[in-house]
């Protein structure tokens, strides 16, 4: 049944930096709705790659991005953010005292500030152009993401592409895998050094067998069961790899999707904003996370938190106008006193 909702803040997107924007507007007594066209919080975490480790989260020496998601549902959760999920925010006006939303579920949210924290928008894989890809993809023999290394145990498994994802679970799966093998181009990646120099290492112990230069050519097998996976050189030269599966990682398309028709300052399918406070061309609108831009930008989960701190301070003035904000550290002031009185529930 569609929702109509009255709050202070609209938080689009259901990734970490939307997680953590709930925590930081709840901290300044502002109660908050998330939307998110997932059916599940967590974004690209969630939907891509929940066991893949992430180093670079502070106090976290390394941790899987679904513990990540599970840690920062914990931390918003004091505060009882209404998730509104699997429906996408079609349309956004301005009204008086704020913005009112519409989803694709009819769902209308009346707001005094929006946070837009869409990762990069719409997201999907690249995927090959082989022909009966899609047989193999329905059967699961091809894939574009893991969701759980056990999968693939024991299993042959042909790894295409040359970025960081492609590397990091090549060396990842090679730990469950009977055997992986590696399919690029060229023999330079386009990865974290220290992930190419230990991919070269594992090759070189024998534990990654590496295709190169070699790109994808077309699959064998039957009824969606995949049994070989064909590679070609530029000059046509064609082989086969044994394989029961093919996990390509090309990267993914992005759209900016309805965010695109809504008059803000666009660049390159990102959204501009200043840097200080976050806001967009339209004041009241924030973006946060991947989908913004500013210069020095730098595209890091942690960043993002920042970004969600600045965000929610800076609309603190329109939704408790003329109130003093007094900045104080979480260790002092601790989670605010009824703070699960303060969600939109």
């Amino acid at each position: 049944m569609p929702a109509k909702v009255e709050t202070d803040v609209a938080i689009i997107g259901a990734g970490p930096v939307g997680l953590f924007a709930v925590f930081e507007c709840g901290m300044l007594r502002m109660k908050s709705v998330v939307i998110d066209a997932l059916d599940a919080a967590g974004g690209q975490c969630s939907a891509l790659y929940p066991e893949k480790p992430i180093f670079d989260i502070p106090a976290h020496p390394e941790i899987a991005a679904a513990d990540l998601i599970a840690a920062l549902e914990k931390q918003a959760a004091p505060f009882k953010p209404l998730m509104l999920l699997g429906r996408r925010v079609e349309k956004l006006a301005q009204v008086a005292g704020g913005f009112e939303l519409a989803t694709s579920e009819g769902d209308t949210i009346a707001c005094k500030a929006v946070i837009i924290a869409a990762g990069a928008g719409a997201f999907g894989p690249n995927r090959p152009p082989l022909d009966g890809l899609p047989a193999y993809e329905a059967t699961g023999a091809v894939r574009y993401m893991v969701t759980r290394r056990e999968d693939f145990r024991g299993k042959r498994v042909v790894i295409a592409g040359g970025g960081d994802s492609a590397v990091d679970w090549a060396l990842s799966l090679k730990q469950v895998a009977a055997k992986v093998t590696v399919v690029h181009r060229r023999d330079k990646f386009r990865c974290a050094p220290e992930s190419a120099a230990q991919l070269k290492a594992a090759a070189d112990r024998g534990e990654i067998e590496m295709a190169i230069p070699y790109q994808l050519h077309g699959l064998r097998g039957a009824g969606g069961k995949l049994e070989a996976v064909e590679v070609a050189t530029l000059k046509g030269e064609v082989k086969a790899i044994a394989a029961d599966f093919l996990l390509p990682f090309y990267g993914l398309s992005m759209e900016l999707g309805p965010i695109a028709e809504w008059g803000l300052g666009l660049e390159r399918s990102h959204v501009q904003v200043a840097p200080a406070t976050c806001e967009t061309n339209i004041a009241g609108v924030h973006a946060i996370g991947d989908i913004a831009t500013y210069p020095g930008k730098l595209k890091l989960i942690l960043q993002g938190f920042s970004e969600a701190a600045m965000a929610a301070h800076a609309i603190h003035p329109r939704v408790f106008p003329g109130e003093a904000l007094h900045f104080e550290y979480s260790t002092s002031k601790g989670v605010p006193a009824g703070a699960a009185q303060i969600g939109a529930g």
